[in-house]
């Protein structure tokens, strides 16, 4: 795909996203404001009820930090809630446009995706900035220069892996009639799985082992955990290692989906 092409795509779904300025940041400022009291009242809780210190190695405000960065690099991750307009393409027989494209819709379709990740990016940078006010964690002091180098990796194919994901389950738009419930439930596996919902921590350790193997941890808990420091060299580069195989393995049942499915395409819509 050519740099001038990607650049032109990548600058219009930004700026699509960001239309409606003020409904944007009310929805988003709500949205984050509401997660993060839950999370702070549940877990506040929680270690009173519990009287301990620690739980799955978390103190509280260790804790709360989590969930915090959780929520901020998830939206980086999953992108702008675009991902339906792959089969919304199948369904409107919109996809015929792409067809005469200098370029594979595959290619399209992740660059408007990175260009829905400009508000995100945003808000990981200014509600970092105001949590850092409102608590205080400046005693874990996890986060160094080499973590964030790190992180910054492991978003990036997080980030890949599941557009490839949700690019699957798109694909399938092209024999069913709705794949809403199918996105529903991948997203529900991957926060659940993920470490979206909870600190993988707190599983038991024959689930844990399981997770290793999985792409799911990959998305949220790897990245996060990075950040903070808690992952070793070692550690990082074998989580990176299967992360990049699923991707391969998970891009090929894409390939395979889509062109099949080309051949059941019709381009009049449903």
């Amino acid at each position: 795909m050519r740099a001038g092409l990607a650049l032109q795509v990548f600058s219009v779904e930004a700026r699509k996203l960001m239309s409606y300025r003020t409904d944007f940041w009310i929805n988003t400022v709500a949205v984050f404001a509401a997660k993060m009291v839950v999370a702070y009242y549940l877990w506040t809780a929680v270690f009173a009820e519990s009287g301990r210190t620690t739980i799955g190695g978390f103190t509280q405000d260790g804790m709360i930090l989590y969930y915090l960065l959780a929520i901020l690099i998830g939206r980086v991750v999953s992108g702008g809630e675009r991902q339906m307009s792959i089969s919304q393409d199948i369904y409107q027989g919109s996809l015929t446009r792409y067809l005469i494209y200098p370029t594979g819709y595959g290619a399209i379709k992740y660059v408007e995706h990175l260009g829905t990740l400009v508000p995100s990016l945003l808000q990981l940078v200014l509600f970092s900035g105001v949590a850092s006010l409102l608590f205080d964690f400046s005693q874990l002091g996890a986060v160094t220069f080499a973590s964030l180098l790190r992180t910054a990796v492991a978003v990036a194919v997080g980030n890949v892996l599941l557009f490839l994901m949700l690019y699957v389950i798109q694909g399938v738009a092209f024999w069913a009639d709705n794949v809403w419930s199918l996105q529903v439930m991948l997203r529900f596996i991957t926060s659940m799985l993920g470490g979206l919902m909870l600190p993988l921590d707190l599983f038991p350790a024959w689930a844990r082992q399981i997770l290793e193997i999985l792409p799911f941890q990959t998305l949220y808990y790897f990245p996060v955990m990075t950040l903070l420091g808690r992952i070793d060299t070692g550690e990082w580069l074998r989580t990176l290692a299967v992360a990049l195989v699923w991707c391969a393995m998970i891009g090929g049942v894409a390939h395979i989906v889509w062109r099949r499915g080309y051949r059941e395409y019709t381009g009049v819509g449903i």
